[in-house]
């Protein structure tokens, strides 16, 4: 990803496409939102990561917080509306759709306001 000149300037923002994650292992996903998510960034995923995905991100997350370089992360997830991403027999399965706005950054940098089924409302602050 490309760099921000000088991080003072402000918060960098990571929009991350679908077709940009499509070709990546669960594990390059999480170190590829870790990675960015430690150099202060926000990271917005455009396709949410799978259940199991989420839980190795939190899992790994745990494994590298230290008090005076990373404080963790700050996951929202949108789901988006349900009758439009699966198939009534997906949803009688059980089968969950990624199909959803994700929103991840440093712990001590967002803060979530508000969230609805329609909404993410989002404090993000400089260090």
């Amino acid at each position: 990803m490309a760099e921000v000149k000088d991080p003072g300037d402000g918060v960098q923002i990571d929009l991350i496409s679908a077709e940009r994650m499509d070709g990546l292992t669960s594990m390059e996903k999480i170190r590829m939102i870790l990675d960015g998510v430690r150099e202060g960034n926000i990271v917005i995923l455009e396709e949410g990561l799978s259940p199991d995905e989420e839980s190795r991100l939190i899992e790994v997350t745990m494994t590298e917080i230290s008090p005076d370089e990373f404080n963790g992360i700050e996951i929202e997830t949108h789901p988006r509306s349900e009758t439009a991403d699966a198939s009534f027999l997906d949803r009688l399965m059980g089968k969950e759709s990624t199909k959803k706005l994700t929103v991840i950054g440093p712990a001590n940098q967002i803060e979530t306001l508000h969230k609805d089924e329609t909404l993410i409302q989002t404090l993000v602050s400089r260090k």
